[in-house]
């Protein structure tokens, strides 16, 4: 489990399921990310089945909340 001093990713690269569309980006501190519209083919993401958030079911990085051990959007 990470600590609260651990260093957080908040770069992290989202690929759309649907067009395999790269997208680089940064990640909210202040909220969850629930959606995010494809910039390729315009779908709208949304999280998988247990997971908290787009990032964590798209991106090569998990949301700062799971990076650092806690709940996301507790």
């Amino acid at each position: 489990m990470a600590t609260e001093d651990a260093k957080v990713v908040l770069q992290s690269t989202l690929t759309c399921p649907t067009c395999g569309h790269v997208e680089p980006e940064t990640m909210p501190t202040d909220a969850c990310q629930w959606f995010y519209e494809c910039k390729s083919c315009q779908i709208v993401l949304k999280p998988l089945e247990g997971d908290c958030c787009v990032y964590c079911s798209y991106a090569t990085v998990p949301c700062p909340p799971i990076q650092l051990g806690k709940p996301c959007c507790a």
